[in-house]
């Protein structure tokens, strides 16, 4: 077991351990209400993110009141602010923008609120615990690949939101592993922008500008997550290049990995959130009861070093897609391969 996967299941232990568990008739858990705010459900990820973290409230026996604010920053505070007057014990805070929950989370603090931002840091306010993944390292796994693929040429570089905390540390992970090969001349960056609210269409265009001003010489892709790399996608098709051009991607959608399989997507980054969820959950359930959540690492928000749970990631191509997504059940062999196929497989 890893160290991650270790500290997870004793999350979950001290739980059951404690009486949180059971079926939500008796017990502790019974009487917590927990928050959560989303920042959509119009990504599969996101989706995934909310069906777990629902069946994690049902094991456990607690009240989940859910918010989703669609990538509308007034409403996910307005929203929060209602979720606050309910008598919640922890805000699970999955900001849509990073730096305007601020005055949320300190709106929880002087109610005696935990705050958990989940997968996105809240920036310049007391923060509780951050739980995510390693988005620097995700950056770096992603240049990493594409340098091996396309050791030359031009590259597209798209970032995610400027909203979200995560966006410019996976850029800059990229860039740690890019740099010296700019320096050294092997590559150059034709493009470097910022994909607004994620959106694929967006990521579409900007592909698209990008092969149209440099006469289709683009030799590698960099897509910050699965949804920009499905719209990176459409416009090389349009030019003729999908699967010609190596696309990075990152959560590890079904769609993404139809297209892996299909090889017009290279590779995505697995970041599995069922532990995610559990994380989180066990982590609630310790601040509720008025105990301590275990980190294993510190992120600085701009007012203080937050704890931080930071899980594991894995790149996944063609060669381990069917030992990591489809063998441990994150994703159906129907989903990936199609009904009929999976059925004959």
């Amino acid at each position: 077991m890893s160290r991650n996967s270790l500290i997870t299941a004793c999350f979950l232990a001290a739980c059951l351990l404690s009486g949180c568990g059971g079926d939500g008739t008796n017990g502790a858990a019974g009487a917590i209400k927990i928050g959560l705010s989303i920042p959509t459900q119009r990504e599969e990820r996101w989706v995934r993110d909310l069906e777990q973290l629902r069946a994690e409230a049902g094991k456990l026996g607690v009240e989940l009141l859910v918010k989703v604010s669609e990538n509308d920053t007034d409403r996910q505070t307005a929203q929060c602010s209602e979720l606050l007057d309910q008598g919640i014990s922890v805000l699970i805070l999955a900001p849509h923008e990073s730096g305007a929950m601020s005055a949320v989370a300190e709106k929880a603090a002087s109610k005696g609120v935990k705050v958990i931002a989940y997968d996105r840091l809240i920036l310049n306010a007391h923060v509780d615990l951050y739980i995510s993944f390693n988005s620097l390292k995700i950056g770096e796994m992603q240049a990493r690949y594409l340098a091996r693929l396309a050791p030359k040429g031009g590259y597209v570089v798209l970032a995610g939101a400027h909203t979200d905390h995560n966006a410019p540390l996976f850029r800059q992970g990229a860039m740690n592993v890019l740099k010296p090969l700019i320096e050294r001349g092997d590559i150059r960056i034709v493009m470097d922008r910022p994909v607004p609210d994620w959106l694929p269409g967006a990521a579409r265009d900007l592909v698209a500008e990008a092969l149209a001003s440099n006469g289709r010489n683009v030799q590698a892709v960099l897509a910050p997550n699965d949804g920009t790399a499905g719209g990176a996608i459409q416009a090389l098709a349009l030019y003729g290049l999908a699967g010609k051009v190596p696309v990075t991607g990152q959560d590890a959608d079904a769609e993404a990995a139809r297209r892996i399989i299909a090889g017009t997507q290279s590779m995505t980054v697995f970041k599995d959130t069922r532990q995610l969820a559990s994380a989180a959950f066990g982590a609630a359930m310790n601040l509720a009861s008025g105990g301590r959540a275990p980190s294993n690492a510190t992120m600085p928000n701009g007012k203080m070093d937050v704890p931080s749970l930071l899980l594991e990631t894995v790149a996944v191509d063609r060669n381990n897609l069917g030992k990591v997504l489809i063998d441990s059940g994150y994703l159906s062999r129907s989903a990936v391969y199609g009904a009929a196929e999976a059925a004959g497989r």
